[in-house]
């Protein structure tokens, strides 16, 4: 019996060991937490009111950036050109030592195309009366384009052109639940294609009154008139043993396009103007830096060229095709605003 209870004894002594050694050869396997997941942000439909609350946002927003001289912040409210010009405004006041531009805003006018909840990129269009604060008679109306990239984006302001002193602007046409109608790049029902307004401007601005583009757009201080300024602008570089050249092109940014009454169409676009002015004999001094864009530049001129890109804001009014036997109306640009937003002293290029 003892010899029992000994062997009992000495197997109870043996176990814990055994089952230490069993745990240590099962490794601890590392489990993944469950996280919680976050919903993708849902669709809104573009309404007139969602419309206008964007709007509204981006104001106040905006005014409380340029009050404050953060650029980094009036940023965040813009996209495309506006986003150049915005930068160039800010660096130019920083520059000449002033206060940014703030401005006053009436009651705007909303252009809503109807879109499908899940269609993106949203746009609208506002045309409101806006002034500069502290500068008496600077009221202008502003045409201004707005777009949502996306549900998770943020409206932001892409456009803006102002209606010249003299132009009338086209009525857009809105039905009872104040939905404007956009026009497709390629309609036919408008002299131009709203997709080529902007390339034909730029064809007028280059070649002049003799263009073959200038039978569909009017004469005027922004297609015309800006073949005669380059003329000028050429020959007084000329005389200063300078070459200047002048290239107006598209932009990559969005345009929008509009149905006015009678058929005609309300088309916001952008262009780019590039400059390059070069002293091509190494006898002739160096370019000097014009003071229009010394806030673009360190204020020296490396090589023998100053090159500069103006980014050009424009709306148009394209008028319907005339009927058989009618007499066809031309486009005329009704809107412009925009300034140089970008310069460079490039060095001597190597032979």
């Amino acid at each position: 019996m003892q010899r029992i209870c000994r062997a009992v004894a000495a197997l109870a002594l043996l176990v814990p060991p055994l089952a230490a050694a069993a745990c240590a050869d099962d490794k601890p396997e590392a489990r993944p937490t469950d996280l919680p997941t976050t919903a993708p942000p849902q669709p809104v439909p573009l309404t007139p009111d969602v419309a206008r609350r964007a709007f509204a946002t981006y104001v106040t927003d905006d005014d409380v950036a340029r009050a404050a001289g953060d650029e980094r912040l009036a940023l965040t409210w813009t996209s495309d050109g506006q986003s150049l010009l915005t930068a160039a405004e800010f660096r130019k006041a920083a520059f000449d030592g002033d206060p940014v531009r703030r401005f006053a805003y009436g009651a705007p006018k909303l252009y809503v195309p109807r879109m499908k909840a899940d269609q993106y990129p949203q746009w609208f269009v506002a045309s409101v009366p806006r002034s500069v604060q502290g500068r008496a008679k600077s009221g202008r109306t502003a045409l201004m384009a707005f777009m949502l990239r996306g549900p998770s984006d943020r409206w932001r302001l892409t456009l803006t052109t102002l209606l010249q002193p003299k132009a009338k602007e086209p009525k857009v046409v809105v039905d009872a639940e104040g939905y404007a109608t956009a026009l497709d790049t390629g309609d036919r029902s408008v002299l131009i294609p709203p997709k080529d307004v902007g390339g034909i401007q730029a064809t007028i601005a280059a070649e002049g009154g003799g263009s073959v583009a200038a039978k569909v757009m009017r004469a005027g201080p922004v297609t015309t008139g800006y073949y005669q300024q380059g003329r000028k602008a050429k020959k007084k570089a000329k005389d200063k043993d300078l070459t200047l050249q002048i290239v107006y092109t598209a932009t990559p940014y969005p345009y929008f396009a509009l149905r006015t009454d009678h058929g005609g169409g309300l088309v916001l676009y952008a262009l780019f103007r590039s400059t390059s002015l070069v002293a091509k004999d190494p006898a002739t001094p160096k370019p000097e830096i014009p003071p229009e864009i010394e806030h673009l530049l360190d204020g020296t001129v490396e090589g023998n060229e100053i090159d500069t890109t103006a980014t050009l804001h424009f709306a148009a009014y394209d008028p319907p095709k005339a009927k058989k036997g009618r007499t066809q109306q031309k486009a005329v640009p009704i809107a412009d605003d925009g300034a140089i937003s970008k310069a460079a002293t490039p060095p001597l290029k190597k032979p």
